[in-house]
């Protein structure tokens, strides 16, 4: 299992990630980043040997990106097309290729719980020449999605989270939920059980299998970017 992080995103954590991660989703500039930003952490990225994924959210800035706004499906696909070919530009620039697409916040859980914008965020990253991968939630329904990815020449990482809690139908819980985000032991534990039984504990105290292919610390998170050498001897050593 891989191991990425959302990053570019003004936390000031690449620094502190780079060197333990795989895939680094780099912030676009509409939910949070800047060129400057952005520019710097693909040179880092580079640097480590870290592959690079577009990181597009809504134009939400206020919000960093985690709140659902009600876009038409030709507004997502211009959005993530603009957003994708600016983190692009600036990577061509220093001989980096975008490997893959993670959207994020809001426009990441609209994806997995509406067609339409699941079908127009398909669509936009087909679009462009560069990259034909789209990370997605690792949730019961991931072989239908990847059906969906299929059908427009596309392929799908699946995503599990490290830092944030389950609820028994494989969601993750609102962050706005008491218990949503887990604290850095829990997170451990919920590593380690990932990575040696491929399930995780929900919200209700039930196990739910997850098969994922990469798994995400944010890196907004102080305890899973302070956690993210031992996630990384976890991973390894499982």
């Amino acid at each position: 299992m891989k191991l990425n992080c959302d990053l570019g995103e003004g936390a000031g954590s690449e620094e502190a990630v780079m060197p333990f991660i795989d895939q680094a989703n780099i912030a676009c500039g509409f939910h949070a980043g800047s060129p400057e930003l952005m520019r710097k952490t693909l040179i880092l990225a580079r640097a480590h040997g870290v592959s690079v994924g577009a990181h597009p959210g809504y134009a939400d800035r206020e919000g960093f990106g985690r709140r659902s706004m009600h876009c038409k499906s030709d507004e997502i696909f211009e959005l993530v097309l603009e957003q994708i070919a600016m983190l692009d530009d600036l990577a061509k620039a220093e001989g980096i290729t975008i490997d893959y697409v993670k959207p994020h916040g809001a426009l990441y859980h609209d994806m997995i719980k509406n067609a339409e914008v699941r079908s127009a965020i398909f669509s936009a990253v087909a679009k462009y020449p560069t990259s034909r991968m789209v990370m997605i939630q690792a949730t019961p329904k991931i072989k239908s999605n990847q059906t969906e990815a299929a059908a427009v020449g596309l392929c799908l990482w699946a995503e599990a989270f490290a830092d944030r809690r389950y609820n028994n139908a494989g969601r993750l819980l609102p962050r706005q939920e008491a218990g949503a985000v887990l604290d850095r032991s829990q997170m451990l534990a919920q590593v380690q059980q990932l990575v040696t039984k491929g399930s995780v504990i929900t919200d209700a105290g039930n196990i739910l299998a997850v098969s994922a292919d990469t798994l995400c610390v944010h890196g907004d998170y102080a305890e899973g970017v302070e956690g993210i050498r031992e996630i990384r001897k976890l991973l390894s050593n499982g």
